[in-house]
C-alpha cells in the first residue's frame, strides 16, 4: 500500500520557527515530526511525501534514514486533493493519506482493516472535540457512513462534534473526481462530491489522543502527551550541560542552563544557551538561541539564532529580528485540519 503524506505548507502559525526549517522537520522529542508520521505506518508501506516549501531540507535529512521515501516535489501550493493527484503515478489500488502535522494514536492496520470491511470509497479518520467551529465537521450514521461533510460550521449548525481527524484511506477511483494542475481541497471540493454521488464515504472514530501540531501551543502540547505516554517528565540530549531546574521540558543537544535558571514546560532546540539566574516558561526557543542573565521569558517563540539581553521580561512575544525569507507567505495558504 502507498502512502501520501502532506507537507507541503509553509507552518506560518509557528513561524518564526518555520522560517529557517519547513514545519515536517520541526523537532518532536527531538526528532522530526515527519519521522513520527512515518514510524506510524506499516512495514512495508510505500511512504510518498508531498511536499513544496524546505523540500530540499526533507531530501536532505531522508538521505540518512534507511526507510525508503519518495519525494514528490509540487511545482506550487495544490492543496489537499491537488497534492494526491500530483502523486497519481505511484499510486495503485488503495492508498492513505496523512497530514503531516497531526500526532495521534489511531491504528493504521485497524483503520485500513474498517475501510475494507465497509467497501468504501472513501473513509476518513473522526476525532471528537468542543470548538467544532475550527474544523470539518461530518454527520456519522450509526452503520459509519458519512452523509454530510461541512467546513468550520457554526456550533449550531455543526451537525456532530466529529471532526475531520487528517487520516484518509481511499479507493483509487476517487482520482477521478480531482482535475490536474490545480489548487483542490480534498475536504471543501471532493468528500461533499462523493457524498452526492452516493458513494460509500464512511467515518472511522478512535480512542487515545489527537493533536494537530499546528500552533505553538499545540506544538508543546504534543511534547507533553508524549512524554506523559512514555512517563518520563523531561527529554534531554546527553550532550546537555544543565545547572539549573528542567521540568515538564525537551532539550535538543548542546543545551546549557546556567546555575539558578528555571526551564519549566518549554522545548529548547540544539544549541541554545541560558544563562544563570533566568525563568523560562512555556516558550519555544529555536536553534543557537542566546538568553542572556535574569531574564523572564513566558509563552514565547525565540526564532534561530535571535539573542535576548539581561534583564528582559518578555511574554506572549514572537522573537525575530531578521528579514523574513523571500517568497514566505503572510498567512495560511489554502485550508487545513484545523486554524
Amino acid at each position: 500500500m502507498q502512502a501520501i503524506i502532506l507537507t507541503g505548507g509553509f507552518g506560518t502559525r509557528l513561524a518564526p520557527l518555520t522560517f529557517t526549517r519547513p514545519k515536517s522537520l520541526l523537532p518532536l522529542l527531538n526528532k522530526p515530526l515527519i519521522h513520527h508520521v512515518v514510524d506510524s505506518f506499516p512495514q512495508g508501506t510505500d511512504v510518498i511525501l508531498a511536499t513544496n516549501y524546505g523540500r530540499e531540507a526533507v531530501e536532505k535529512y531522508f538521505t540518512n534514514i534507511e526507510r525508503p521515501i519518495i519525494i514528490n516535489d509540487e511545482p506550487k501550493p495544490l492543496g489537499t486533493g491537488g497534492a494526491v493527484k500530483f502523486a497519481e503515478r505511484y499510486l495503485q489500488g488503495t492508498f492513505l493519506v496523512m497530514n503531516g502535522d497531526i500526532i495521534s494514536s489511531l491504528n493504521i492496520r485497524k483503520f485500513i482493516k474498517f475501510h475494507t470491511d465497509m467497501k468504501a470509497t472513501a473513509s476518513i479518520s473522526l476525532w471528537p472535540v468542543e470548538n467544532m467551529e475550527e474544523f470539518g465537521v461530518v454527520d456519522l450514521k450509526p452503520n459509519g457512513r458519512i452523509v454530510k461533510f461541512v467546513e468550520k460550521p457554526s456550533r449550531e449548525n455543526a451537525p456532530s462534534n466529529l471532526i475531520n481527524a487528517g487520516a484518509y484511506c481511499l479507493d483509487e477511483k476517487v482520482l477521478d473526481y480531482i482535475d490536474e494542475d490545480r489548487f483542490v481541497s480534498m475536504e471543501q471540493d471532493i468528500f461533499p462530491q462523493v457524498i452526492t454521488d452516493g458513494k460509500r464515504f464512511c467515518g472511522y472514530t478512535f480512542e487515545g489522543f489527537w493533536i494537530d501540531v499546528g500552533r505553538p501551543w499545540s506544538y508543546l502540547e504534543a511534547h507533553w502527551a508524549l512524554m506523559k505516554r512514555q512517563g518520563v517528565q523531561n527529554v534531554m540530549d546527553t550532550s546537555c550541560d544543565i545547572h539549573g531546574r528542567v521540568s515538564g521540558s525537551c532539550l535538543g543537544s548542546n543545551v546549557t542552563v546556567g546555575p539558578g535558571t528555571r526551564v519549566l514546560s518549554s522545548v529548547v532546540f540544539d544549541g541554545v544557551d541560558i544563562d544563570k539566574r533566568s525563568h523560562v516558561e512555556e516558550c519555544i526557543l529555536g536553534e543557537g538561541c542566546r538568553i542572556g542573565r535574569n531574564v523572564r521569558l513566558v509563552q514565547s517563540i525565540v526564532g534561530d539564532g535571535e539573542v535576548i539581553g539581561d534583564n528582559r521580561s518578555l511574554e506572549n512575544v514572537s522573537v525575530w529580528t531578521k528579514p523574513v525569507p523571500d517568497g514566505y507567505p503572510p498567512g495560511q495558504i489554502g485550508n487545513v485540519v484545523g486554524e
